[in-house]
């Protein structure tokens, strides 16, 4: 048990192996199925968290349009979700029967050519990572390989998402509009809105967050981690070593995409819906909140920083509708302010040396209790014991001096 432990702490594992106890037995131990459901809803945006720890926090690189990948991700699983909940029978009152209902409402015919392979889901599933990273490479290479970078880069994915966002409200019959795609029921013919699925659905959320860290922990400890840092610190001087500075900001660009199209399609799935309200520059801001907050270097600071936050909202959209949005700009402000370094910043400068000197005090009386039980006890004279020891001149009973 102590080796296992020794490896734990040597890998930097034990923030993950408590967050992996956290989600996986005190959550749904502790909420009820809704809550429970809220929760799987904030872990998702906690993918792309994830990825702009890689991204900013390793790569340097500040993105303000991750909503982009997001929405990419859930609209693909959406596809395959909706035209599952669009057959002919459920769909035998519209004058088309078998395509979408929004579809119908703007005079389309037929399904559109490009909507057809996401009847299948084998296609959906990798349209979710495949999507979000082919338009990240696109963006990524025609900006980094001129060395566009800085605010100039933030404000440009802040452009994408807007442009995006207006596409997608714009081609209603396409996309939905600005309802989005609603009333997706089943996958697979799995109804994804009962009790049980929704317990199903946490737990793969979850289970996948966790092997998403385990992937960026192997990137950050990889030769490759090594040099996105150093690209970020002194890009300069990784660019005069050799090394092609815009593929790497390439690669992690796409990384980041990859994990927020995933996080996308799960919210999809556990709330039952997509709209263009979760692609545009509001929410791309929010999730840059997500990893500011629970620290940008910190991976599974960001988990935590993600849970946080979304919490907050609900909390306070809950108990003070009227002044939520101010209590939460507060919150956002505070945390900033107090703890630039986010919450993983409190805990290795706050916490760890606290618990690091509590043990050392710990471990310091245990061994004085340890060495004063050790040492052997000194023999002492007692003054009221008769003695027997004879005097050296004593005279003989009887006899005089």
């Amino acid at each position: 048990m102590n080796k296992f432990t020794a490896w734990i702490n040597s890998k930097g594992l034990s923030s993950v192996l408590i967050l992996a106890v956290v989600l996986l037995v005190l959550f749904p131990l502790a909420f009820d199925i809704f809550r429970l459901n809220l929760v799987g809803k904030y872990l998702t945006y906690a993918f792309v968290a994830l990825g702009l720890v890689m991204l900013w926090g390793y790569g340097g690189v500040l993105s303000l349009g991750q909503g982009v990948f997001f929405g990419l991700g859930g609209y693909a699983m959406a596809m395959f979700l909706k035209l599952e909940a669009s057959d002919p029978e459920s769909t035998k009152i519209q004058s088309t029967p078998g395509i979408p209902d929004f579809m119908d409402w703007n005079q389309l015919t037929e399904l559109p050519l490009w909507w057809q392979p996401f009847e299948h889901l084998p296609f959906a599933m990798i349209a979710v990572v495949a999507i979000p990273t082919l338009l990240a490479f696109i963006i990524g290479y025609a900006m980094f390989k001129r060395r566009v970078g800085g605010v100039y880069f933030a404000i440009i994915t802040q452009a994408v998402a807007l442009i995006l966002t207006v596409l997608i409200i714009g081609q209603q019959g396409y996309t939905g509009g600005v309802n989005g795609m609603t009333d997706l029921k089943t996958l697979l013919g799995w109804d994804i809105r009962t009790d049980s699925a929704k317990y199903i659905l946490y737990y793969v959320c979850a289970l996948m967050l966790l092997g998403s860290i385990a992937l960026c922990l192997w990137v950050q400890k990889s030769k490759l981690g090594t040099l996105l840092l150093a690209m970020r610190d002194k890009e300069d001087r990784v660019r005069f070593s050799g090394y092609d500075v815009a593929m790497f900001k390439v690669f992690v660009f796409c990384l980041a995409a990859a994990l927020s199209g995933i996080g996308g399609a799960l919210f999809t799935l556990q709330v039952g819906f997509m709209s263009p309200s979760f692609v545009g520059i509001v929410p791309s801001i929010e999730m840059v909140i997500y990893a500011a907050v629970g620290g940008r270097m910190s991976l599974v600071g960001a988990v935590y920083g993600a849970l946080l936050v979304n919490f907050g909202k609900t909390y306070f959209s809950e108990s003070f509708p009227d002044l939520w949005l101010f209590l939460m700009a507060g919150l956002f402000i505070g945390v900033t302010m107090a703890f630039p370094d986010g919450l993983a910043g409190v805990w290795e400068k706050k916490v760890k040396p606290w618990w690091a000197r509590k043990q050392a005090e710990r471990l310091a009386i245990r061994a004085a209790v340890a060495r004063d039980a050790a040492t052997p006890a000194t023999p002492t004279d007692d003054i009221n014991a008769p003695s027997t020891v004879r005097p050296l001149h004593a005279t003989p009973t009887g006899q005089n001096a």
